[in-house]
């Protein structure tokens, strides 16, 4: 049996590696020169001074399962956790960036909540009333919380980790846990408690060259991976499929698609009209990141957490700013910039600030700079290094569009056409490991009955 593969992103990978561990034949094409999708990490080198920068994803959070299986690649030597410092957040909030609660004597003691909200997290263990059908991530929050809430918790949560829209995106397809514990304790609270031992192992991670290192130790093991092999057409046979791509002619038993929505719906639409609408129905909302790195000595914000993240209401230009240099340190051992300087990863866009993504980069880099100047006290009158990189189509949201792709999806399971893609089941790095390797081990059982 003969699995077909259509993109090299992480999840395109993880599956092909999975296949070829468990003896089970494969082909893998990519369009691009370069494997791991939205995975990208770039080193730039300004004079004697290195940067390192993240232009999608900045880390992966898993336990010891994955870490287990990063010994197995051989890059546990390469793993960089992110420093403790890192476990502190901050919300822009009434001019400042103040840091979120961090547990019940933050939450009940600080100021950052008002009365009013922490008396509404109190009545959440008492709170009897069920979701309803396709709610959103806002309202399950405001009908168990608060407003206050929404606007300064999660929403900026959203959009740091999403792009996206607390009112648009659906609770059921972004964290169905939170469903699981309304139904099984009556209370999301109380479903936490019971389940933050689990939540606990997870640890934050990345690798001393970036991101990037685990895709492309993934496509270096590979020995039937296409690069720079766009496959232009699908043809279905009566045993499988048929691969044309600019290399040749390939015929596969199963095919999996692990592209993006867009590229998936050209592929189908001769044999799946509803799939191929169902997928260019899928939103992806634009982003902008920008690296920016100051002398330390003209920044006076000490920097003591993962980053700002801004709400919506509050009117920002981006959408929140990692600090890298805290996150994953600095100078030689690192790499994320010299030792006596910080870098910034800023973000702009995403649903509810996409016109902010496709402005100039000159007004992007000028407002970048002021917000940063004016949020962590820097007196340079421009950063020492800066750069930007464009996602013209970011991150696909777990809206309402999602629940017709899944009903699309299901329906041609049965012609041996599957998917392995960010845009179905889950798009957290995390999530698209997981999904990868349950396929692998699901084709690899059928591979080993249809053999015997």
């Amino acid at each position: 049996m003969r699995i077909g593969i259509i993109g090299a992103g992480i999840s395109g990978l993880t599956l092909a590696y999975e296949l070829q561990k468990r003896g089970v034949d494969y082909h893998l094409w990519e369009a691009s020169a370069e494997p791991g999708g939205y995975i990208r990490s770039r080193r730039e080198l300004v004079g004697n001074a290195s940067y390192l920068r993240e232009l999608g994803p900045n880390s992966l959070l898993g336990g010891d399962e994955l870490l287990a299986w990063i010994d197995e690649l051989g890059l546990t030597s390469e793993l960089l956790f992110a420093n403790p410092v890192s476990k502190a957040r901050f919300v822009y909030r009434n001019g400042h960036y103040r840091a979120l609660p961090s547990g019940p004597p933050s939450l009940l003691g600080g100021t950052f909540f008002s009365w009013r909200t922490k008396w509404a997290i109190v009545r959440e263990l008492f709170n009897k009333t069920r979701s309803i059908g396709s709610e959103t991530l806002g309202h399950f929050f405001r009908r168990r919380f608060s407003d206050e809430l929404v606007d300064y918790a999660l929403a900026p949560f959203v959009s740091g980790i999403y792009a996206g829209d607390p009112d648009q995106l659906l609770v059921s397809e972004t964290f169905p846990m939170l469903l699981a514990y309304e139904r099984d304790y009556g209370s999301v609270l109380k479903g936490l408690i019971k389940n933050q031992s689990a939540a606990g192992r997870r640890q934050s991670f990345s690798f001393r060259d970036g991101m990037q290192t685990l895709p492309d130790a993934l496509a270096a093991r590979l020995t039937k991976l296409s690069l720079n092999d766009p496959v232009s057409q699908l043809t279905r046979t009566s045993n499988g499929w048929r691969v044309t791509s600019v290399q040749g002619i390939t015929e596969v038993d199963q095919l999996v698609l692990a592209v993006g929505a867009d590229a998936a719906a050209r592929l189908v639409a001769p044999y799946y009209d509803g799939l191929a609408q169902a997928l260019q129905a899928v939103r992806y909302p634009p982003m902008t990141a920008v690296h920016s790195a100051y002398k330390r000595v003209d920044v006076q914000h000490p920097l003591n957490g993962f980053g700002g993240l801004n709400p919506a209401v509050e009117k920002r230009f981006a959408a929140g700013h990692i600090w890298s240099s805290s996150v994953f340190g600095t100078g030689p051992e690192s790499g994320r910039c010299p030792a006596d300087e910080v870098l910034f990863t800023s973000f702009v866009g995403g649903m509810t600030a996409a016109d902010n993504a496709r402005q100039p980069d000159e007004v992007i880099f000028r407002n970048i700079h002021q917000e940063l100047a004016r949020s962590f006290g820097i007196r340079a009158s421009e950063p020492v290094f800066r750069a930007i990189y464009r996602w013209d189509r970011a991150i696909p949201q777990y809206d309402g569009q999602i629940v017709a792709v899944q009903q699309q999806v299901a329906a041609v399971k049965a012609d041996k056409l599957l998917v392995c893609a960010n845009w179905y089941g889950g798009l957290s790095l995390a999530d698209c490991l997981k999904k990868a390797r349950n396929l692998a081990e699901e084709i690899g059982a059928k591979s080993l009955i249809n053999n015997f």
